[in-house]
């Protein structure tokens, strides 16, 4: 397939041309050659109004059958238009090597043609995908999630980890994060049926611990419903790109909880050792059973904000729920406060004070668990019910 690339900045147009040659089946077309294309990519620069038209011209003139973008210019309104005119897709610069190859690839699946890539493919990812769910408002669900994703991030091997906040209107990862992100899921979701690799990694918000977030609309848009079958989808298209999805569930059970729950890897109820919030506890349990998912093995119960000589014991709570508590995160309601203020989490700090650097512990523990490693055991740490 002849790709021709309209892009001035030479590194750039480099950096695209190794890409593509690394692609069988895939060739630049040369300056000195003339006629049409199978794939334009061009680069839009300060005229974008005036590239646009040109990628459109020579689209509808059949002189390129797909077109796809790329530009320094991060700008939210230049994706929303590209997708709007029909266009392929839309790369962010620095230009990100295996999203360029992804979507080459994806043009050649849907032609039915045999393309292997001259280095050697990577096994097929799906990536676990864990629900954080508060058993009760207010129980530090999203401190939980927020430092969970950063900490599945930094297990060995560098996991590809992404964070997605499913909280409507109370949403605040972006706060914990101090990240303005440019991008919500329900525009994701609108656009469902042009999703792939590109599109995705293009939309989302990368923190400096690594994470990439998908943050939530700031209201839902009027005559507007989520179809939890495109939630799905979505969801299923990042487990191809991530190593972990970690959703702030919240605390609402609706349509998309339901959906997520159902493919969810795991569902981590977040408790306090109170009354109010064992009885909703129960209450979920009982609602997970009737509806027969998810299954109760994939289930696991998070204690935050844990004291071991509060009024309601650790034991208590298990009886009272009949279920086993995974992890105890110290309660440290001050620091996470603090924590919160400065847009910057526990675990995304360097190892300083005894207490945070407690709970820097916790959550690698609490991570390596859910990624399967091996974890040792300390006596009244961890696992301890004393």
């Amino acid at each position: 397939m002849l790709v021709r690339l309209e892009i001035k900045n030479k590194l750039v147009k480099e950096e695209f041309k190794g890409i593509v040659s690394s692609v069988n089946g895939f060739k630049v077309q040369k300056p000195e050659e003339q006629g049409s294309c199978d794939i334009l990519i061009l680069e839009i620069g300060s005229d974008s109004e005036k590239d646009f038209q040109l990628a459109n011209k020579l689209k509808t003139s059949g002189a390129t059958r797909e077109v796809f973008l790329t530009s320094s210019i991060a700008k939210p309104e230049l994706l929303i238009k590209a997708l709007n005119m029909g266009f392929k897709g839309y790369f962010t610069q620095p230009v990100g090597k295996e999203e360029v190859r992804d979507a080459l690839l994806k043009i050649v699946e849907h032609k039915g043609e045999d393309v292997r890539v001259r280095v050697a493919e990577a096994p097929v990812k799906r990536g676990k995908i864990i629900d954080v769910f508060g058993g009760k408002g207010g129980v530090g669900t999203t401190t939980v999630a927020v430092n969970l994703a950063i900490s599945l991030a930094k297990l060995e091997g560098a996991p590809k980890v992404a964070l997605m906040d499913m909280n409507v209107l109370f949403g605040e990862i972006s706060l914990h994060l101090n990240i303005e992100p440019m991008f919500d899921w329900v525009e994701v979701i609108k656009n469902v049926s042009r999703l792939d690799p590109t599109y995705l990694m293009s939309v989302l918000s990368e923190h400096s611990s690594g994470i990439h977030v998908l943050s939530p609309p700031p209201k839902l848009p009027e005559n507007y419903t989520v179809k939890p079958h495109d939630l799905e989808v979505l969801l299923r298209e990042m487990q191809d790109i991530f190593d972990f999805i970690v959703i702030d569930g919240g605390q609402l059970l609706n349509d998309s909880s339901d959906a997520i729950m159902r493919i969810a890897d795991k569902v981590i109820l977040v408790s306090v050792l109170n009354l109010p919030t064992i009885i909703n506890l129960k209450l979920l349990l009982g609602a997970f059973r009737q509806r027969g998912y998810p299954d109760e093995k994939k289930v696991e119960i998070v204690a935050n904000r844990f004291i071991k000589d509060s009024e309601i014991s650790l034991k208590e709570l298990e009886e009272g729920v009949k279920k086993k508590v995974l992890c105890c995160i110290p309660n440290a309601y001050y620091i996470f406060m603090s924590s919160l203020n400065e847009g910057n989490p526990i675990c995304a700090q360097t190892k300083g004070k005894k207490k945070e650097t407690e709970l820097y512990r916790v959550f690698g523990e609490l991570a390596s668990t859910l990624a399967g490693k091996s974890v040792e055991k300390k006596k009244g740490g961890f696992f301890s019910r004393k």
